[in-house]
């Protein structure tokens, strides 16, 4: 409870330092837009100039005191400058959040569930034209509240290496190919394609080895070797860093003994000099409080004071504070701690994004100033929205019951998440008028004709059941039993957030709530009443996280997992129910039986974690899903059987639809080296292609084998490839038997070796 206080306390103080920045903000703005006229002499508006010398020109004019304040993310106007309040903390997760009403996208985990980076290119420049016009607006009003920005905190990236943290519904998944190209892409969207322009700002965040417990993240230290951290933490940052990303938010946690935020190896010596970052770096909120908390208080206690937090931050390359410990500063540079132009180093790096979004130039300057209103939640838009929420719904199980018909006599939907706006937004989400729950999602798409029965029939969470539940009788006498079960952000989410949660929003006991599963049981129990005419019953499971599915898998005639689907998720899942799309997401991450397969969560050793390392059979493996058709994968060829370590490799592969149903195909590539010295993992993901094929249809796909799909990392994180060989998988999901045994088609499979 003291971890919880203590961030809560630093945000109140962030809120009362924002309200205290924007009371006057109309007089602000008006004092700012005539000093903006009446001193056109500031070089720092002048747009012929660069960007280093406007800000150089803006920073020769700041006191100590007001440099401070615009290296805190709620910064106030500085009205003799023309300058007004600006808020660098916005959120931009699956949707412009936290703000005016915007399109809602699917939870990242689901859009991770696409395998379609074009999908989270047309997402994210969605989102950062509602975000533009967003702006545009409220700042012409005079509004520059916190979420009215441009600088997003978003994608986060970090690995979601264990089912239990609950904040892994953020992230795309386990696979840091896949996180890779998810985020650069979603990174493309935000930031757009104007050479001198930044559409908004993205953030790549929590730099680095940050997963769990979310519980102890304020003073946890993630044990990683260089093998773990260059094989499986760090490469989706590194590409994002080539992809110019604007922003590095750093971690809570240590990382090898040092804490994020002030970790020379990490800030220093991978991400400027080995990778030479040019962005900004911030902290996550809070975060330079943890560093003067005392250990066994809830902080890592390497700094006497908040005077000190504050210089070692600066010092270690942290140019923007969420929250306010950087106001110590001046008191930090009087007791000698810090010297002002080293404050002027990383004020100036934190000012060219400002910059570079043009938010000192002239109305007009830039193409993204003409982005309106009529853009946000736009039918454009919210077709998106749909098309996302279809393409990331992962069919488990399907006996043959669906897809269903749409005029069958008498449907019946229940459980406790069929009406739940809350599973439509799983967290860090924005809001509109427009939800569509599961029940009027089904309810537009039936018959009018059709009968439709809706009792909720179970909480979310209850511990004790209902001794008398007068919705499991429905079950008996219906065509079809549709139930709704699974998780929300109640259960799962960040410190703080999960309300319902008892482990600040982890999840430790892995399976659905017991009361769920019980109700399922006396769904299944009534629905076998009449052995002559046994009622199908169908189970769809919402949820940003693995879960343990056995008894759903066991009791249920099909099986739906739909994430947290966003705006248009009820219309999507009757998209897919009904067949008018057939289902073609994939799991993103491994559901593992149960925890007994898996490592303690606190140990960040991947030995044993994700489809990569783990040697045990998994409930579901990573990259599966099925289909409402079949799909058969043949004459697979490679150009060469021999290649040298700087040669690409050419695969070439045939994808029939040998069903009766048009759909999607995610066909995935995955490489095992047979012949190395290290551990290296028993396959790796490294190529995708999503194709849609009419039953019947086949299409050559080919994909291109670089040489750096052959590297292997050593002990000491350096990469190398090593001759021997090699083995590449082509087919519908990894290379696990489980998914063969689950109904995924058969793989192909070819050898080569490299000399």
């Amino acid at each position: 409870m003291k971890i919880v206080s203590k961030f809560w306390a630093g945000m109140l103080f962030s809120c009362f330092f924002l309200v205290s920045c924007n009371t006057d903000q109309s007089k602000s703005t008006q004092t700012i837009e005539k000093n903006q006229s009446q001193n056109p002499e500031f070089p720092f508006y002048d747009t012929s100039l660069s960007v280093d010398e406007r800000v150089a020109d803006l920073i020769s004019r700041l006191s100590l005191e007001e440099k401070a304040a615009q290296m805190m993310n709620s910064t106030p106007a500085i009205d003799r400058l023309g300058i007004p309040p600006y808020d660098y903390w916005n959120e931009a997760l699956h949707g412009v959040g936290r703000a005016s009403a915007a399109t809602v996208f699917p939870q990242a985990i689901g859009i991770g569930a696409t395998f379609d980076a074009d999908l989270a290119y047309r997402i994210s420049n969605a989102i950062s034209d509602e975000a533009r016009a967003l702006y545009n607006a409220t700042s012409e009003k005079g509004n520059f509240n916190r979420y009215n920005g441009l600088t997003f905190w978003t994608p986060n990236i970090n690995i979601f290496r264990d089912p239990r943290w609950g904040r892994g519904q953020e992230t795309y998944g386990e696979d840091p190919y896949l996180m890779s190209l998810i985020g650069v892409a979603f990174v493309k969207g935000l930031q757009g394609d104007d050479p001198d322009h930044l559409k908004t700002a993205a953030c790549a965040k929590h730099f680095a080895v940050h997963s769990g417990p979310e519980q102890l993240r304020h003073e946890f230290n993630a044990t990683a070797t260089l093998k773990d951290m260059y094989e499986t933490y760090l490469p989706a940052f590194e590409a994002l860093v080539n992809e110019n990303v604007e922003a590095v938010m750093c971690a809570y946690n240590s990382t090898n003994g040092e804490p994020c935020c002030t970790n020379k190896y990490l800030l220093d010596e991978v991400l400027k000099q080995k990778w030479n970052f040019d962005g900004h770096i911030l902290s996550d909120c809070a975060a330079l409080v943890d560093l003067y908390v005392a250990k066994g208080q809830g902080g890592h206690g390497t700094a006497p004071s908040k005077a000190g937090a504050a210089a070692m931050a600066v010092k270690s390359g942290v140019s923007l504070n969420c929250g306010d410990t950087y106001s110590a500063l001046p008191e930090a540079v009087e007791q000698g701690l810090i010297t002002e132009a080293e404050i002027d180093e990383q004020l100036a790096l934190l000012l060219k994004t400002r910059f570079k979004l043009g938010l000192f130039d002239p109305k007009g300057s830039n193409k993204y100033d003409a982005l309106s209103l009529d853009v946000v939640n736009s039918e454009k838009h919210r077709a998106l929205a749909r098309e996302t929420a279809q393409k990331s719904i992962v069919l488990l199980k399907n006996n043959g019951i669906l897809p269903l018909k749409k005029d069958l006599p008498k449907y019946f939907l229940t459980g406790p998440n069929a009406t739940s706006t809350e599973v439509l937004l799983g967290n860090y989400y924005g809001v509109n008028s427009n939800m569509v729950t599961i029940l009027e999602g089904i309810s537009a798409a039936i018959s009018p004709t059709s009968q439709l029965q809706y009792r909720q029939g179970a909480m979310l969470n209850k511990d004790s059941r209902n001794p008398i539940n007068y919705a499991t009788g429905n079950a008996a006498n219906t065509d079809v039993t549709l139930v709704v079960l699974g998780l929300s952000s109640t259960l799962q989410g960040e410190e703080g957030d999960s309300i319902d949660s008892d482990t600040a929003g982890d999840r430790l006991d892995y399976g659905l709530p017991p009361n769920q599963i019980q109700y399922l049981e006396d769904l299944r129990e009534m629905a076998d009443r009449n052995p002559e005419d046994r009622k199908p019953l169908i189970a769809i499971v919402t949820g940003g996280s693995p879960v343990d599915l056995a008894r759903v898998q066991e009791l249920a005639d099909a099986v739906l997992f739909v994430w947290y689907p966003g705006e248009e998720g009820g219309t999507a899942i009757a998209d897919v129910l009904f067949g008018d799309v057939s289902p073609s997401g994939r799991l993103p991450i491994t559901f593992p039986k149960s925890l007994d397969q898996l490592p303690a969560y606190e140990d960040y050793s991947m030995e044993g974690r994700t489809y990569k390392y783990m040697n045990e059979e998994p409930m579901y493996p990573f990259g599966f899903g099925l289909n409402y058709t079949q799909f058969e994968y043949s004459d697979a060829v490679v150009n060469k059987t021999e290649v040298t370590k700087e040669e690409s490799l050419s695969l070439e592969v045939t994808v029939t639809n040998t069903g009766k149903v048009k759909s999607d195909e995610v066909v995935q590539v995955y490489i095992s080296d047979l012949e190395a010295s290290v551990r290296v993992p028993n396959f790796q993901f490294i190529n995708t292609k999503r194709v849609t094929l009419e039953p019947g249809a086949s299409e050559k796909i080919t994909f291109e084998i670089k040489p750096e799909n052959f590297q292997l990392v050593l002990e000491d994180g350096s990469k190398t490839i090593e001759p021997g060989s090699f083995r590449l998988y082509v087919g519908g999901a990894s290379p696990m038997k489980r998914s063969l045994a689950l109904g995924a088609p058969k793989m192909v499979e070819i050898e080569f070796a490299v000399n």
